[in-house]
């Protein structure tokens, strides 16, 4: 069990230390993965009394499958950022328009 807890502390010490730059979506979602996976791992090893090789195995998986959900939910957010951007450009198309047409009255109103 120590080397569990060992396990986990140098894990997080890491993430700490990682952290000096702003992660991405993905490094969120490997760490987390990670940390989570090393916990059921080490708590489905103990059982077995292979607490240590549980947490490696469970970090292993975590960190894959992390990267792998992360990864995605990052493509979304790029996807829904590009998509707000649009909107913006629409929208502000949409106001010069207005404001062409209300120019367009007010010459009329003029002849």
């Amino acid at each position: 069990m120590r080397s569990f807890i060992g396990f986990v502390v140098a894990v997080m010490a890491f993430g700490i230390v990682a952290c000096s730059e702003p992660l991405t979506t993905r490094e969120k979602g490997a760490a987390i993965g990670t940390v989570g996976g090393a916990a059921v791992g080490g708590i489905i090893g103990s059982a077995v009394d292979h607490p240590a090789a549980g947490a490696a195995i469970g970090a292993a998986a975590g960190l894959g499958s992390g990267a792998l959900i992360g990864d995605r939910v990052q493509a979304l957010e790029k996807k829904q950022s590009d998509l707000d951007t649009q909107i913006k450009q629409n929208e502000q198309e949409l106001q010069r328009q207005r404001e062409e047409i209300e120019q367009l009255k007010q010459q009329k109103r003029e002849w």
